[in-house]
C-alpha cells in the first residue's frame, strides 16, 4: 500500500506519507511515514493495526501553532509581537525546560538568542547588515533572566524581546509525537525529526533501533551519510545531536555557523564539531546538545558528568594533531550501546 499527501504551509510544512507496512506475525504491520517539517526531514517508524498518519500531521500541525516562529499566528509568534495571548502546555513546558538549561549552562543555552540568529541569517526574521555596534545593541536585551511567566503569560523587561525555540523544539516535538504514538497503543516506533530522535521497542527486524552519529564533515545539504557510530537504542530514550557541519554558510571565505554564543553576539568557535546527548526525552537532549557547542569540550564535559538527566554523551572535537583532523570525548559505558562503522554509509 502507498498513501501520499501533500501538504503545504506558511511554516513551509510538507508532510509526505510513505506507508509501506512491513508484515509480522501480529496483526500489526510496520509504518513509515517521511516528509518535511519546520525546514527539516521527518521520518516516523511504527508498529500499528493501521496507518496513524493523519493524527500524526493534525498532531505536529497544531505543535507548529504553538512554537513556530514562522507561523505568523503562532502563540510564540504572537508573543515576540508582544501580544497579549495565553500560553499552552507545549510552549509552558519547552519554556521551563528552557530557563533550566539556560542556568544550568550558565546561559550558554538561551532561546532569547532569537535577535543574534535572526542578525547572522539562522533566523526567522531577514536582517541586511551585521556589524559590532548592531550585536552590542542586541545584547542588551538578550538574556534568559529578563523573562518569565507569569499568570500564564510571558513577562519580559524589554519589548525587543523574542524568542527562538529551535534548538530545543525539535527534540520537544519529537517527544510529543512518541506520546502520540503511545496514547494509540504503539509499543514500538523510532521518531526521527532533523536527527533528533526518540525510539522505543524494535525496529521490522527484531532488533533494537539504530541511529547513525555523523562524521563532521561539511555537508550543507544534510544528504551526506557517513558515519562515525551507529548507537544502539533498545529502551525508550532521546538522542540529540547538535553540529555546525551542516547549517553554516560562506561569507567572504569565512564559514559562518548556525550555532550562535549568546555571551559574545557571534557564531561559536569552540573546538567541538558535534554533540551527541542521549536523555530520557529528546527535548532535554536537544537542549544540551546546543549548550555543549557553546561551551566547549571542558566545560561540556563538566556539565553533563553532574547531570543525572544525561545518560551518555558523544563529542567530536578538532584536533590538529589526530590524523583525522578531529578526537572523540565520551561518557563512560558508551561504548556499550555503539558499533564503529568507519566510512560506511548508514541508514535505518
Amino acid at each position: 500500500m502507498k498513501h501520499i499527501l501533500y501538504i503545504a504551509t506558511v511554516l513551509v510544512f510538507v508532510f509526505i506519507l510513505s506507508c509501506t507496512p512491513k508484515k509480522t506475525h501480529h496483526t500489526k504491520s510496520y509504518y513509515a511515514d517521511s516528509g518535511i517539517i519546520f525546514n527539516t526531514f521527518l521520518n516516523v517508524k511504527y508498529e500499528a493495526s493501521e496507518s496513524l498518519a493523519d493524527k500524526i500531521y493534525a498532531e505536529l500541525e497544531a505543535f507548529g501553532l504553538s512554537l513556530n516562529p514562522f507561523i505568523p499566528n503562532s502563540i510564540v509568534s504572537k508573543v515576540n509581537r508582544n501580544e497579549d495571548v495565553e500560553l499552552d502546555l507545549w510552549f509552558t513546558t519547552v519554556f521551563n525546560k528552557s530557563m533550566e538549561v539556560s542556568t544550568v549552562s550558565d546561559g550558554a543555552f538561551d532561546v532569547t538568542v532569537a535577535p543574534l540568529i535572526n542578525l547572522w541569517g539562522f533566523g526567522f526574521e531577514h536582517v541586511d547588515r551585521i556589524s559590532q555596534y548592531a550585536i552590542d545593541s542586541i545584547k542588551q536585551f538578550v538574556g534568559y533572566h529578563r523573562v518569565h511567566i507569569e499568570n500564564n503569560r510571558v513577562i519580559k523587561t524589554d519589548p525587543r524581546i523574542k524568542f527562538n525555540f529551535s534548538a530545543i523544539a525539535k527534540g520537544y516535538a519529537c517527544d510529543v509525537i512518541a506520546s502520540l504514538l503511545e496514547r494509540e497503543g504503539v509499543e514500538n516506533y523510532m521518531v526521527d525529526i532533523g536527527r533528533e530522535i526518540v525510539a522505543m521497542g524494535k525496529n521490522p527486524d527484531g532488533n533494537c533501533w539504530r541511529v547513525g552519529i555523523s562524521k563532521p564533515e561539511d555537508d550543507s545539504t544534510g544528504y551526506i551519510d557517513e558515519y562515525e557510530r551507529i548507537v544502539r537504542l533498545c529502551n525508550k530514550i532521546g538522542v540529540a545531536t547538535s553540529g555546525n557541519y551542516r547549517n553554516y554558510y560562506i561569507k567572504d571565505g569565512k564559514k559562518i555557523s548556525h550555532t550562535i554564543d549568546p555571551h559574545s553576539g557571534y557564531p561559536s568557535e569552540k573546538s567541538i564539531l558535534s554533540a551527541t546527548v542521549i536523555c530520557n526525552d529528546c527535548m532535554t537532549a536537544d537542549a544540551y546538545a546546543t549548550a555543549f557547542m557553546v561551551m566547549g569540550v571542558e566545560e561540556a564535559v563538566r556539565i553533563a558528568e553532574g547531570i543525572p538527566e544525561i545518560k551518555h554523551y558523544f563529542l567530536i572535537y578538532s584536533d590538529d594533531d589526530s590524523p583525522s583532523g578531529y578526537k572523540i570525548k565520551q561518557s563512560k559505558g558508551m561504548e556499550s550501546i555503539l558499533n564503529n562503522v568507519g566510512s560506511k554509509n548508514f541508514r535505518e
